[in-house]
C-alpha cells in the first residue's frame, strides 16, 4: 500500500542559483548596527594651540591699534606745534612793525592776535605806549623773524621769537639803526587759531 502524499511537491534547490540571502554581497566595510564608530575629538594640544593662536592674534591687533593711535597723536602734536610756530612768526612781524603816524592800525593788529592777560595788559597800556612812540617819532620795520617752539601740545605752546628790526626815531637822530628783539610767547589754540596770551619782551620799551 502506497503512503498518501501531502499535496506539496518538494522542489530541490537549483545548486547553480544563489539563494536570496546570498544574492547581495556583504559590505565588509559597513559597520554593524549598534557598533558605529564614535566621533573623534581633536587632541587637547590642538585645542590649546588654536586658543593661543587666537589670543596672539588679538594681542597683535590691540598692539597695532595702540601704536597707530600713539603715532596719530604724535603727528597731531607735531602739526599743532608747526601751526603755533607759524602763528608766532606772523605775530612777531605784526609786533615789530609800527609807525608813530599810524598807530591805530598797529594797535588793532596787535589786539587781534592777543588773548588773555597780554590782550588786557596791552589794551590798558596802549594810550601810554602811543604817547611814547609819538613823542619819540618812532618808526620800525621788520627784516627778519626767527621762531621756534620751546614746548607745546595741541592746545598750548611756548614760542621763542627773535625779530630783526630797523628802527628810526629821535633817539637815533632819525637815522635807521638795526636792532633785535627777543620774545617769549605763551600761545593758546582758541577755536583753531593760535593767539598770544602772555608775552615777555622789551618791545614795549622803544628807543
Amino acid at each position: 500500500m502506497t503512503a498518501p502524499t501531502s499535496g506539496y511537491i518538494e522542489v530541490s534547490p537549483d545548486p547553480d542559483k544563489p539563494r536570496d540571502d546570498e544574492s547581495r554581497p556583504v559590505d565588509e566595510a559597513a559597520p554593524a548596527e549598534g557598533n558605529k564608530p564614535k566621533r573623534q575629538l581633536p587632541p587637547v594640544s590642538l585645542l590649546i594651540g588654536a586658543g593661543l593662536g587666537a589670543l596672539l592674534l588679538i594681542a597683535a591687533i590691540a598692539s597695532a591699534v595702540f601704536f597707530y593711535l600713539r603715532y596719530d597723536e604724535k603727528n597731531q602734536i607735531l602739526d599743532a606745534n608747526e601751526s603755533a610756530r607759524q602763528a608766532a612768526c606772523a605775530y612777531g612781524t605784526v609786533l615789530g612793525n609800527y609807525d608813530y603816524q599810524n598807530l591805530d592800525k598797529y594797535f588793532a593788529g596787535v589786539l587781534d592776535g592777543a588773548a588773555g592777560d597780554f590782550k588786557k595788559d596791552f589794551n590798558d597800556t596802549s594810550k601810554d605806549f602811543k604817547d611814547v612812540l609819538t613823542q619819540g617819532q618812532v618808526k620800525t620795520s621788520t627784516n627778519d623773524v626767527q621762531c621756534a617752539i620751546k614746548s607745546g601740545d595741541k592746545d598750548h605752546a611756548e614760542a621763542i621769537v627773535v625779530v630783526g628790526q630797523t628802527i628810526t626815531s629821535l633817539g637815533t637822530q632819525n637815522q635807521p639803526q638795526p636792532t633785535q628783539i627777543s620774545m617769549v610767547m605763551s600761545m593758546d589754540n582758541v577755536d583753531g587759531r593760535w593767539l598770544t596770551d602772555k608775552l615777555s619782551s622789551p618791545l614795549l620799551k622803544p628807543q
